[in-house]
């Protein structure tokens, strides 16, 4: 028992593990409650993009991969190209409320991000429901940024923080 009090140390005194660095990215949006009585969870993708290829997808929360093409714009520049990382942000259709993603500022290959201008996508479309698109350009490298975007139909308002390190 005495191997533990040096280990109990350590963690009290943070040596255990290193400090998580901040996100070079962090998104906060809502999925609004729509009561229309057969109202469907709406699908999401939510991506980065640079010069209009995409650099790493951020979440895909949809029912059946049948219907990722209704996700428009994403499929166009990301979907198809079935990026090596895309099963480990899929996820099922998400209900009403609000959501943070957070990204490390790595491409889909675990590469670093290069400094400079990109631009985050959020998409989301509902069956027989709307479509909303929204997009915002940021860049990597430089002063801490904050954008908001005003709400959609499918998307609440949403809350962009681009961090100064990563």
């Amino acid at each position: 028992m005495n191997f533990l009090k040096p280990l109990a140390a350590s963690l009290l005194l943070g040596l255990a593990t290193p400090a998580l660095a901040a996100p070079a990215l962090s998104v906060e949006f809502e999925l609004p409650l729509i009561d229309n009585g057969d109202a469907h969870r709406p699908f999401v993708a939510v991506w980065v993009e640079q010069a209009g290829k995409p650099v790493r997808s951020l979440a895909l929360w949809m029912d059946d991969n049948e219907w990722e093409v209704d996700l428009r714009r994403w499929w166009r520049k990301a979907g198809r190209y079935g990026h090596q990382q895309l099963d480990a942000v899929t996820s099922a259709t998400r209900s009403a409320g609000s959501y943070q993603l957070n990204w490390d500022g790595r491409t889909a290959s675990g590469q670093p991000a290069a400094d400079g201008g990109y631009q985050l996508v959020l998409e989301a479309v509902r069956e027989d429901g709307n479509r909303t698109l929204l997009k915002q350009p940021f860049n990597l490298g430089g002063e801490a940024q904050r954008f908001s975007l005003p709400a959609g139909q499918e998307i609440g308002p949403v809350t962009l923080t681009v961090g100064t390190s990563r």
